[in-house]
Formats: structure tokens, sequence, C-alpha cells
């Protein structure tokens, strides 16, 4: 005798105001073990590898807060998560906000825990640094990974004032340790100024394949996604969106604002063309809202992270 499972569902708005109760993400149940789970909501309220602005580490906070306007059901794609997924959130990692190397260690150590428990990691930053140590434990788990990378930076710095961990450098980091398949790496939205172009030739040098804002300006991207869809198949892959992805018009409340980004359609089109791939986690980073005290831009977060959600293997779409 098999007895149907009860899965989790958001805390709706008639049942408690959106204003009282529990600040988790969405308003799901808070659990202390990922055991059980097929996905997870993560905090990881980290910034002292960030170079500008600070204030990342607030993000997590944030994002829950206006993650309360959320509700079960996608009304422009028909995703529901909460009808066939076990979700939660996981709460906080205890980052050492003193020492990023054992910071570092312990995300790792962390998220080793959340994937052998089965459970794919949503993650809330914290500033970008987080990305490296997130996929070493993917890694270790699934083997080196395509990549869709949303972001104004391609992150691909070899140091920073001399340090070889920062916001800057995760993903050079992640090439050269092997947790990346070059040719299934996506980089969307990059623009700005630099010091050099290495900066963007970097990157396509490894097979990544480099989308610079400009070049989408006024496009849909979903044929872009369908051709990141083609291109990367079902290879276990990562989502990695820094939220100054987003021109600053729409999210001011980040470390390092860049003009001309992308739009928040354009950015729904990204992540919800992601639904097919083969997600093995996610992450939104860079939320800083002491900048944003609007508190838009952790909502547009909030969203987007409930858009992965809806992105993931095994949601049903009606």
């Amino acid at each position: 005798m098999t007895t149907e499972r009860q899965l989790n569902q958001p805390l709706g708005g008639n049942d408690m105001p959106r204003f009282g109760g529990i600040a988790s993400m969405m308003r799901l149940p808070v659990a202390t073990s990922p055991e059980g789970l097929d996905a997870a909501f993560i905090g990881i309220p980290l910034d002292i590898g960030t170079s500008h602005r600070p204030g990342a580490r607030f993000g997590p906070r944030a994002i829950r807060a206006e993650s309360a306007l959320l509700r079960p059901y996608n009304m422009a794609t028909g995703a529901a998560p909460f009808d066939a997924l076990q979700v939660a959130d996981l709460g906080d990692v205890p980052i050492n906000t003193y020492s990023l190397d054992k910071s570092l260690a312990t995300i790792t150590a962390f998220y080793a825990r959340v994937l052998a428990a089965g459970c794919v990691p949503l993650t809330l930053g914290g500033d970008h640094t987080i990305a490296l140590p997130i996929l070493r434990a993917i890694a270790a788990q699934h083997g080196p990974v395509a990549l869709v990378h949303v972001d104004a930076h391609a992150d691909v710095n070899d140091t920073m004032f001399g340090e070889r961990i920062a916001h800057g450098t995760p993903f050079r980091r992640a090439v050269e340790e092997g947790l990346l398949q070059g040719d299934k790496v996506f980089q969307i939205g990059l623009r700005g100024t630099g010091y050099a172009a290495d900066d963007f030739d970097w990157p396509r040098q490894q097979g990544f394949t480099v989308v610079p804002a400009h070049e989408v300006w006024w496009q849909s991207l979903s044929p872009l996604m369908a051709r990141v869809r083609q291109t990367i198949g079902d290879v276990p892959c990562y989502l990695s969106f820094d939220i100054d992805g987003i021109d600053p018009a729409y999210a001011g409340g980040t470390g390092t604002p860049e003009i001309g980004g992308l739009t928040v359609p354009q950015a729904l089109e990204i992540v919800r063309g992601c639904q097919g791939l083969n997600l093995v986690g996610a992450d939104l980073v860079e939320v800083s809202p002491p900048y944003d005290p609007s508190g838009n831009t952790a909502l547009l977060g909030a969203n987007l992270l409930y858009e992965m959600l809806c992105a993931l293997p095994g949601v049903p779409h009606r």
C-alpha cells in the first residue's frame, strides 16, 4: 500500500496577510534537512568578495520578504511547480563573514549534502563569488557542467587586488578547475567598459558563446534560448543570474550597475527558455537592498527565482 506524499505549498494570502508570517522564500516551510526535497531555496548572505558597493549580504533576506507577493501558479507559462515537486526553504548557509576562504569551504560542504540528497538548489545571493563553491559541489556530483550565465560582466578576471577569489573571478577559476564544459557555456548580457579586450576575448578562447547586451537590444531572446537548448542538450546545466545583467533602470539595487542592459521581459525569456534543459542548480546574485529602498530589485530577484523553479525538470506545464 502506498500513500501519496503531501507536497508543501506556499502560504496563501487568504490564509495569512502577505505582510505577516515568517519571511521564508514564498512563505514555504523552513526545513533543516534536504532529505525528501526535490528542490530547495538556499540563502548565502555573503558579500565580502565584492569590489565596489557592498550590501549583497542582505540580498537573501530582502528577496524572501518580497517573495510574499508570489503565488504558486505561473499564469504565463502554465507551470505548477508545487503540484509535482517537494520544495522548502533551507535557510542560509552559515558563512564566515571574516574569511572568504573558510566561507567557500563551508558553502561547498553545505551544497554537497544538498546534492547528495537529490535536491536541486536554488540560491539567493550574496555576491557572485558564491558561484565557484557551488559549482565545485555540483561538478563533484555531475562532472563538468554546461552553464547559462546572465551578467553585465564576464567574471573571468585572473586576480582582483592580487586575490584569485572574488566576485569577478569565479568563472576563470571554474575553467581552471575543470568544472565547466566550455563549448556549452553561454554568457548573456555582457557590456560596459573594461581594461582590455581580453575581458570578453578570454571566454571566447575557452569556447564560451558570448552574447553582448548591445547585440540583442530590442530583440526577443526566444531564438537565442532555442539555440542554447540545442547546443546544451541533456548535459547537466547550471544557471547563474547576476541581477546586474538587467538594466539598472529596472534593477538599480546592485553593487556594480552598468547601463544598456537587458530588459525584464528579456530576463524572463532567458529563464523560461531554460525549460527543457537538465537544470541541476541555479542562483540569483548581487541584489544589494541598500541601493534600492523601493524593494523593486529584490522583488525582481524573487520573481526570477520562482521562474527558475518553474523551469526545473519534472515541473508540469498546463
